[in-house]
């Protein structure tokens, strides 16, 4: 297996077993091999290095959550994150200096910011980690959307953001997903996430999904949105070939960085 795909898959699997840690509490090295259909060899080196990363306790037999993180938002941000950069340099390329520019949220579109510091724009977003990152910006005009706080994904979600995305109007979105699809579906693994996707994508000229490695197929229960809805999907991975055609016959232009 090539190195380079095969640190992607390293990288996916840690972030998955941080998720099954945080959402399920402490488990085995038999559980995790099977939820992610790998050796237990392989668990138990992924097990070791993130507990070398401080990033769980390793317990006998298995792993725990560590204590004082509480938020899930730090755990995916600190894996994959050489690979989210050429994603996010990318997208911040396809940007021109006078747009207004939908950020969702999640990593991917945090580090989208920090790819636009110093640009003349205007940054509309629901994520409190955009907000961080721009804040200090003088030539960046920053819109925060209302809404409910989700302090885990330092989110804002609701019937208050989905009214405010109707108020606005932007000529492009960075768009983030849990998975997609063979077909081309975009998926997201938060219910409560999706109508705001929805809308934000209504409320854009221009969408671009970012999608790294791990994101084919990825997770995710509930759709966001068809192919045809996407212009752009910019990932640093080889498209699997169902996933391709259906982006290419969809007028979907996908871009490899």
């Amino acid at each position: 297996m090539h190195a380079k795909v095969a640190d992607m898959l390293r990288d996916r699997r840690h972030e998955l077993i941080l998720r099954i840690l945080r959402s399920d509490g402490p488990a085995t090295v038999e559980l995790l091999a099977e939820r992610l259909d790998a050796s237990h060899a392989t668990i138990r080196r992924d097990l070791v290095q993130l507990g070398e990363e401080g990033l769980l306790r390793r317990v006998h037999g298995g792993a725990m959550p560590i204590d004082d993180r509480d938020d899930p938002f730090v755990d995916v941000a600190e894996v994959r994150s050489a690979e989210k950069d050429a994603i996010a340099r990318r997208c911040a390329e396809l940007v021109k200096d006078g747009e207004t520019v939908l950020l969702d949220i999640g990593t991917t579109a945090h580090r989208v910011a920090r790819q636009l510091k110093g640009r003349s724009l205007t940054v509309i977003t629901s994520s409190l980690a955009v907000l961080d990152e721009l804040h200090d910006e003088e030539d960046v005009q920053v819109m925060l959307l209302g809404g409910m706080l989700r302090r885990d994904y330092r989110s804002l979600v609701g019937f208050l953001t989905e009214d405010n995305l109707r108020q606005v109007h932007a000529d492009r979105l960075i768009l983030g997903t849990s998975g997609i699809r063979p077909g081309g579906h975009v998926m997201d693994t938060t219910v409560v996430e999706v109508p705001v996707k929805r809308a934000m994508i209504a409320a854009s000229d221009q969408v671009v999904l970012v999608a790294d490695v791990g994101k084919f197929p990825g997770t995710g229960m509930a759709k966001v949105c068809e192919p045809g809805d996407l212009d752009i999907v910019v990932t640093n991975a080889p498209v699997e070939p169902v996933t391709g055609t259906a982006l290419r016959e969809a007028g979907v232009e996908v871009i490899e960085v």
